[in-house]
């Protein structure tokens, strides 16, 4: 597992992302959250993870954690095309600058978010909105649950091959279930 960014210009300064290095990491960070939000990117409904789309997991994830979801992009279609409705849509700058306020009451008016956690989003803007996030945001805690190696999260996967990203996304799905 590397520590690299996954565009090799990218340059996040020194202060990284901790690597998710096993799924327990992310499932326990989710179930710590009192607040957690997704805010999941346009291609997340078109990645293809075997016989399921990205989207589908994150539907799972969303349900079993009790996760409030933020739809950006095209992405709203693909949900209630899933019958699940996401309790906002806006535009992945609009949820980063909403995120970074930390006057704003969350999705639901019931407060700030303290964990957001992104997934599906075009790597150069996920990248950037992190960025942000790092330096005007530093009480919310960031995941990236993409394949790539997202430095400006507080935690991220690092670049993993699709199999390995589905194992980790069903182990974290799977603690859930055990409970």
């Amino acid at each position: 597992m590397n520590q690299e960014s996954w565009l090799t210009a990218e340059v996040p300064g020194p202060k990284k992302a901790s690597l998710i290095t096993k799924p327990e990491i992310a499932d326990a960070m989710i179930r710590r959250a009192s607040r957690p939000v997704f805010v999941v990117g346009s291609i997340a409904s078109e990645i293809d993870l075997e016989e399921k789309k990205l989207i589908d997991y994150v539907i799972r994830l969303a349900r079993q954690f009790q996760i409030r979801v933020i739809a950006t992009g095209s992405t709203n279609t693909a949900f209630l095309a899933r019958d699940f409705t996401p309790d906002a849509v806006m535009p992945a700058v609009d949820a980063g600058f909403r995120l970074a306020d930390p006057a704003w009451q969350g999705v639901d008016g019931n407060g700030p978010h303290d964990l957001a956690i992104f997934v599906g989003l075009p790597y150069q803007m996920g990248f950037t909105i992190l960025s942000g996030l790092k330096h005007f945001a530093p009480s919310l805690k960031t995941i990236s649950l993409d394949n790539v190696y997202q430095p400006n999260a507080r935690w991220s996967f690092s670049n993993i091959s699709i199999k390995n990203w589905i194992i980790n996304l069903e182990a974290i799905i799977g603690n859930k279930e055990e409970e």
